[in-house]
């Protein structure tokens, strides 16, 4: 029989899995993203006993990815009061419509939730500005006008 007909066993015609891509950059975390990792690892770890084996390597693969997120996360210093930083909550005025969002870490970033990844366009142009102040974004000088500033 010819080599072309011969089927080893099913795992040479699988799709290659590849790991979970990890952001690049540091790995920033509020207290609130250390505890949902945290908790995400948790629930795969619950998961796990019961899955079958596809998804158990899928499981693994999230796990591995998730525990990576834990030992290198780093807990960013609370931000400063009078100036947009990692853990700020931004009220500001876009195109004269008044909006708010909270600057996060990567992977608790939600944008339904108006949490943003603070390498994020968006994050990037209001970093160190303070209230009242006019930031450039999208090609606009004064785009952006800063009108509150707390914490996430």
């Amino acid at each position: 029989m010819s080599v072309a007909f011969r089927r080893e066993s099913d795992e040479e015609h699988k799709e290659p899995r590849f790991e979970l891509p990890l952001p690049s950059g540091p790995n920033l975390v509020t207290e609130r993203g250390r505890v949902l990792i945290d908790e995400r690892i948790a629930a795969l770890e619950a998961e796990l006993p019961g899955a079958d084996e596809l998804a158990r390597e899928d499981i693994a693969r999230q796990l591995r990815y998730w525990k990576t997120r834990r030992a290198t996360a780093i807990l960013a210093p609370v931000p400063p009061a009078d100036e947009i930083a990692f853990g700020s909550r931004v009220r500001f005025r876009l195109n004269g419509k008044e909006q708010e969002i909270g600057i996060v870490g990567d992977d608790e970033a939600d944008p339904a939730a108006r949490l943003i990844a603070f390498s994020a366009p968006l994050a990037r142009a209001m970093m160190g500005a303070g209230k009242g102040e006019r930031v450039a974004f999208n090609g606009r000088e004064d785009a952006i006008e800063i009108v509150e500033i707390g914490r996430v």
